[in-house]
């Protein structure tokens, strides 16, 4: 005789609830389904162990069956089964108060609903228009019986026909969610979510290729491993099975690094494997590649601020049974066993790292260029990694040698410490654009490091700071002798008009690139250096790096790219231009620069008789006078920057030597260099 009755709610409205909040995840409707599959079966697995279950356990699989012309999806297992007591207890009374609470809390947190209040099993109408429950209990004299809902707090019980023991959960799958009516789509969750339950779960059977096209076999299609690599014992296990694993996770990517195999039972559960990957440029591209599971049920991919950031670059598995199943982010994250999890990955990875270069260091060193990324990212974002880190972090030189902080600290302190006792650290970051500066730095005996990486520019910032007394510097920021200054700088015999007047003969001819802008400065470097080198201030260049990294930066970004030209005094070329300028230009220059000095001696009378009455005390007249006179200088130095122009405009080696300097920084590009080829060819006739 069939019983009706309400399902034991304080709300009508907790299905349309379930439909609405839980509508952008409802996939996971099939995970709850199949999971509460296998736990049924498992406990019947137990039963049978502790000896309370003495029939035959038989085939254990879960089955997942799809009729598309009846628009079912039906879950089958041959668990411990319902008796009607209780499915009056488990199914017909939700575990559920303060829904007025509830929906205030969590209409934000779809997750948050299913599993942490109990509701696995009714995550199955947000896609269902009815759901039937066909079970039968494994106790001896046990009856079958059929529960039925339409979605509404009304159900129906009666009896049923069945012979074996378990359930079949049936869902009458509706309108508007046809797509899990498709076969292809079920295979798809069942991968996701299922493909490392414990129990076998088997989804229609098995296809070959047969008379040109795919056909079923006899043979049922299993759709999980029940013993993934993570769950055994890691002496049992081989390089080649932990590879093999690891290609099953992630067809696409190469080999792995090396990996860690976690087992701990204590003060949590935690097993899994982690890979460090051959991590590429791009960091983002490596993130999400950690799988959350709970007892082999998949829970989430995304795991930022689950586990500390840097670890989201790793790839695998965590598995642990004190993890909450289904609930939002947000809630794992404030989770206290999440974290005491992030804590003890965090120290795993290190201890990993630490005996891996201690044990040996030279396939440490061949793999440092993929390893780098991550431990940078490490020690950048989090403290306590850092003090682990700097004892197997790496210095690569431009020769491809390594060094701990600590053996590079010995060899360049003797050398590379500056009159003022700071320990200077050179570094190139493209050894082919910056090979000249490299070579004179070497010239000098001193050592420059290698620092491509993503995370160099923000790491330089940041050991700065641990290092006592030390400081970085971008090998072509300055001339050679002012990278590290250890004593006062030779002075240029050029007087204080010919250093202006050389400055004006390359300055007016330096091109107009978008955002950049030069500065020329006169230095006397001897007479071996280069004639012209362009340096970019290593504040500026960082400041303008850093912008990429941090947020409130960003106008450092804007700014144009400022390089100083610095002209070598010394050499015979630059010597040649000067003398060269100086008889071209006499002439024209005499009369002007006789003008300029005498104004300026004039201003200079006018100011020291200015200095001496309170600001009240000077008439307008007096003001305008200085006014005057400055406009006079300013209207002179003008035309002694138009007849200098015009004389270096025509002078081909300035426009040779400072094409060589830009070609040699990677900045002559287009017309500009196509003129340099050109009149190479005319100088070279």
């Amino acid at each position: 005789m069939a019983q009706k009755g309400n399902i034991g709610v304080t709300t009508e409205n907790i299905f349309p609830v379930i439909k609405k909040f839980l509508y952008s995840d409802h996939e996971i409707f099939l995970r709850e389904m199949v999971s509460n599959a296998v736990d049924a079966t498992q406990k019947l697995k137990t039963l049978a162990a502790q000896g309370d279950f003495k029939g035959e356990l038989g085939d254990l699989a879960v089955q997942v069956k799809l009729d598309e012309k009846a628009n079912t999806l039906t879950i089958v297992d041959r668990g411990i089964g319902m008796t009607e007591e209780e499915i009056e207890k488990y199914i017909n009374q939700i575990a559920f108060s303060g829904v007025t609470d509830f929906l205030d809390k969590y209409k934000d947190k779809a997750n948050a609903i299913i599993g942490h209040f109990g509701l696995g099993f009714y995550s199955s109408f947000m896609v269902s228009d009815r759901v039937d429950i066909i079970t039968k209990s494994y106790k001896e004299g046990s009856k079958a019986v059929k529960w039925t809902c339409d979605g509404s707090p009304s159900y129906e019980i009666s009896d049923a026909e069945k012979e074996d023991r378990g359930s079949e959960i049936v869902l009458h799958i509706s309108e508007d969610c046809k797509e899990f009516l498709e076969k292809n789509k079920i295979q798809q969750l069942l991968d996701k979510y299922c493909k490392f339950m414990p129990v076998p779960v088997t989804f229609g059977k098995k296809q070959e290729w047969k008379d040109g096209k795919m056909v079923d076999t006899e043979e049922d299609n299993l759709v999980n491993s029940i013993e993934p690599l993570w769950t055994k014992t890691p002496s049992s296990l081989k390089d080649e099975d932990y590879k093999k694993f690891y290609h099953d996770l992630f067809p696409m990517n190469d080999d792995p690094l090396f990996w860690i195999h976690l087992n701990v039972d204590y003060p949590f559960n935690l097993t899994g494997i982690l890979y460090f990957p051959h991590i590429k440029d791009n960091i983002d591209m490596q993130r999400n590649k950690i799988q959350l599971y709970c007892n082999q049920v998949f829970v989430t991919d995304q795991v930022e601020g689950i586990v500390p950031d840097f670890l989201t670059l790793l790839h695998g598995v965590i598995d642990s049974p004190d993890i909450p199943l289904n609930v939002s982010r947000s809630y794992l994250q404030s989770d206290a066993n999440v974290k005491k999890i992030s804590t003890y990955i965090t120290k795993k990875v290190a201890d990993r790292l630490s005996s891996i270069f201690k044990e040996n260091r030279k396939d440490y060193e061949e793999k440092w260029d993929n390893l780098k990324v991550f431990i940078n990212y490490g020690m950048l974002s989090q403290e306590d990694f850092y003090g682990k880190a700097k004892d197997f972090a790496l210095f690569k030189d431009v020769d491809g040698k390594f060094y701990t902080f600590e053996e590079y600290k010995t060899l360049i302190k003797d050398n590379q410490t500056d009159k003022n006792g700071n320990l200077v650290y050179l570094y190139a970051n493209n050894k082919e654009e910056q090979y000249t500066y490299i070579k004179a730095a070497e010239a000098k005996g001193y050592s420059v490091l290698l620092m491509d990486g993503q995370l160099d520019t923000p790491m330089v910032g940041m050991l700065e700071q641990k290092f006592e007394k030390s400081m970085f510097t971008r090998v072509d920021a300055d001339i050679i002798d002012r990278l590290i200054v250890k004593e006062d700088a030779k002075q240029s015999d050029l007087d204080g008009t010919q250093r202006d007047n050389l400055s004006q003969v390359f300055k007016t001819q330096m091109p107009k690139l978008d955002k950049t802008e030069f500065m020329v400065d006169v230095q006397a470097l001897g007479d071996q250096s280069q004639p012209v080198l362009i340096t970019q201030n290593e504040y500026m260049r960082r400041m303008k790096a850093m912008s990429h990294f941090q947020e409130g930066m960003s106008f450092y970004g804007q700014m144009p790219d400022s390089y100083n030209i610095v002209l070598n005094s010394d050499h015979p070329l630059i010597k040649n231009v000067l003398n060269d300028a100086t008889q071209n230009t006499a002439e024209a220059l005499k009369p002007i620069e006789g003008e300029i000095k005498g104004q300026e001696a004039r201003l200079a009378a006018l100011h020291q008789s200015q200095s001496k009455k309170k600001p009240e005390e000077i008439s307008q007249e007096e003001k305008d006078d200085v006014q005057n006179t400055e406009k006079a200088i300013n209207e002179q130095k003008t035309k002694k920057t138009e007849v200098i122009a015009e004389y270096a405009k025509n002078n081909q080696i300035v426009h040779q030597l400072i094409d060589l300097a830009l070609l040699q920084n990677g900045m002559l590009k287009g017309e500009a260099l196509d003129n340099f080829l050109k009149r190479s060819v005319d100088l070279i006739k």
